[in-house]
């Protein structure tokens, strides 16, 4: 399987792709938070978020529209905040009456719910740009340098590292049932439910066995090979003065959005 399937990292030569790993997490989390803490119906400094991630697309090289196109996978989320819709507090603007409830939509109501939703939006918008411009065994050693657990990156990184290995099994248990029971899979009604539900709870049973088998060979091989727990990467990470200049330009750009958001 390739290696694309999964990893949305685009090489790049740009200044974001040069910044250090562990100053971008850092900014990617701190970005986060920030439109966490913005007030509800803060719409100028949503806005100007959303313009810096624009720009931020235009300078790594990916585009103007790269986060915005990806980040529509969100939205069916953040759907679950619609019961904040019939919030009691503020004016009615819409009544909705569904059996024997008569159910109203508040203007709170609808300003706390788009102002979630777009929290949301740019969130995962700035975390797509994070896993756009850095390579994922970066990201992981940039959280045991944050001093992460370290269980907690090795984890990660080995549910990623084997997570191409997992689906090719997946694959391949497949292509075997699809070659055993030709018939049955050639047509949607042969076979019947639970037919299908017997074989899918056989593939679910095969593939935890192999993973489990797989698991033991590979900690074994690992500690042949000298594994003490600790993760290494190829990529040097040393602060630059531009890391220090990226830092204190969002801190600053982090303190206009916030004295925006409450003007």
């Amino acid at each position: 399987m390739h290696s694309d399937a999964f990893d949305r990292y685009h090489h790049g030569h740009s200044l974001i792709h040069h910044i250090d790993p562990r100053v971008k997490v850092i900014l990617t989390l701190a970005l986060i938070v920030s439109n966490v803490m913005l007030p509800d119906g803060a719409w100028p400094a949503f806005t100007l978020m959303w313009l810096v991630l624009l720009i931020l697309n235009r300078v790594s090289g990916l585009g103007f529209w790269f986060t915005f196109a990806r980040s529509f996978i969100a939205l069916p989320f953040a759907l679950a905040a619609i019961t904040v819709l019939f919030s009691p507090q503020g004016n009615s603007v819409l009544s909705i009456k569904i059996l024997m409830w008569n159910l109203m939509i508040s203007d709170y109501g609808l300003i706390h719910f788009a102002s979630i939703v777009v929290r949301s939006w740019l969130s995962v918008q700035i975390a797509i740009l994070l896993v756009a411009t850095t390579q994922f065994p970066d990201i992981v050693h940039a959280f045991k340098h944050l001093h992460v657990p370290a269980i907690l990156t090795t984890i990660i990184a080995f549910l990623y590292r084997y997570l191409f290995v997992l689906v090719d099994e997946v694959l391949r248990l497949l292509r075997a049932r699809e070659a055993r029971s030709a018939a049955a899979s050639g047509s949607r009604s042969a076979g019947g439910v639970l037919w299908h539900a017997k074989v899918a709870g056989n593939m679910a049973g095969q593939l935890f066995l192999r993973s489990y088998e797989r698991s033991d060979r590979i900690y074994n091989a690992m500690l042949a090979r000298g594994y003490q727990g600790q993760m290494h990467t190829l990529n040097p990470h040393h602060y630059h003065l531009s890391d220090w200049l990226t830092l204190g330009a969002s801190s600053i750009l982090i303190i206009i959005l916030q004295w925006i958001g409450r003007l």
